[in-house]
């Protein structure tokens, strides 16, 4: 049965390969505190990832190869992740005096119940969620599964740069990870429903935790390619040029005015409608803080502007704000990329469960 999660190993890499970059993080700890040992961002060749399916496997091989020099780190297990997109989950319910071998046996039997795909197809893994709330006799298991193929291109992928997958793990539990080091320390309450609004290159994802857990997911597409998009052609710059000036600056003038507020409004509205989406689904009317991660979190004024108009406390995540760094470590650096390390950092947590 292979697993999804459940592979063990001591000291992993977190390695999140995303739809324009691949990005790698390496935790250790002391005592309670964790250390950013290494961490590196390398850009991904356009097209290699296509919402978020490796579509170019040797492309995203030498990607990850170029990751590892650059974060000059010896280690060579790694935790990865499947989009929450092509994973199947159930919570269903088991006899609690079950090992977990019969649990596996019983599954494998039943499993075909739950997936839509012939089991040869598929990885399989499961987890104990605790007591049955209707029956004390009974428990909560999590039941994941995911085509085989989503699984094997990553470790593919891997193992062109001399690495081995350890642990495969799903997007939406690695930010579960990453946002429990946010509530731990800040003005997040432990209990509160909280909005987490992941902005990537094409796609914003929002994620609403209560307690800590994922209840709702919801992905648009809609990103931060508009904004390089847009600077490409206003001021006749290639991509490349257009994505640098995003980050380091150097437009004419009317840049703010004329390009970047239209973007961040268009962005409110999308992050207003995907919150307006989730109301109509169920109890909630309001969400009692709003997190932004993923690379175009960082936009200058976003968090203001959200926080302005949607009237709900927003901050841009950073999960290293009460992390050591490691003499290797570019501090200003981190806390630029911090947003869109959520997913790495939640992986490279797995080196700890």
């Amino acid at each position: 049965m292979p697993g999804l999660f459940n592979k063990k190993a001591n000291v992993l890499l977190g390695i999140d390969i995303s739809s324009t970059s691949v990005k790698l993080l390496e935790l250790s700890r002391h005592g309670e505190r964790y250390r950013v040992e290494a961490y590196a961002v390398e850009p991904l060749p356009a097209n290699a990832v296509v919402e978020k399916n490796i579509a170019e496997l040797e492309g995203v091989g030498q990607a990850i190869s170029r990751v590892l020099i650059k974060a000059r780190t010896g280690l060579k297990n790694v935790a990865v992740a499947v989009a929450g997109s092509a994973v199947i989950t159930k919570t269903i319910e088991m006899d609690a005096g079950l090992s977990d071998d019969e649990m596996e046996n019983q599954l494998k039997i039943e499993a075909d119940q739950y997936i839509p795909y012939p089991l040869d197809e598929v990885a399989i893994d499961f987890e104990v969620q605790g007591a049955s709330a209707r029956n004390p006799e009974r428990v909560s298991v999590l039941l994941a599964a995911c085509r085989k193929e989503n699984v094997e291109v990553r470790e593919a992928a891997l193992t062109l740069a001399g690495l081995t997958a350890r642990v495969v793990d799903v997007e939406a539990y690695a930010l579960e990870r990453s946002c429990g080091l946010l509530v731990n320390r800040s003005a997040i309450s432990e209990g509160g429903l909280v909005a987490v609004v992941d902005i990537g290159a094409t796609m914003t994802t929002l994620s609403v935790l209560l307690g800590g857990r994922i209840i709702y997911t919801r992905e648009q597409l809609f990103g931060g390619r508009q904004l390089t998009e847009e600077i490409q052609r206003r001021y006749g710059l290639t991509v490349e040029q257009a994505g640098l000036a995003k980050k380091q600056g150097g437009l004419p003038g009317d840049y703010i005015s004329e390009v970047l507020q239209p973007f961040r409004e268009a962005l409110v509205q999308q992050v207003s409608r995907s919150l307006q989406f989730f109301f109509a689904s169920g109890q909630y009317h309001s969400v009692d803080h709003i997190l932004l991660a993923g690379g175009t979190a960082s936009v200058s004024g976003l968090d203001r502007l959200i926080e302005q108009q949607l009237g709900t406390p927003t901050q841009v995540a950073n999960p290293f704000a009460d992390m050591a760094l490691s003499s290797k470590v570019n501090a200003a650096a981190l806390a630029s990329d911090a947003p869109a390390l959520m997913i790495a950092c939640g992986l490279a947590l797995r080196s700890f469960d």
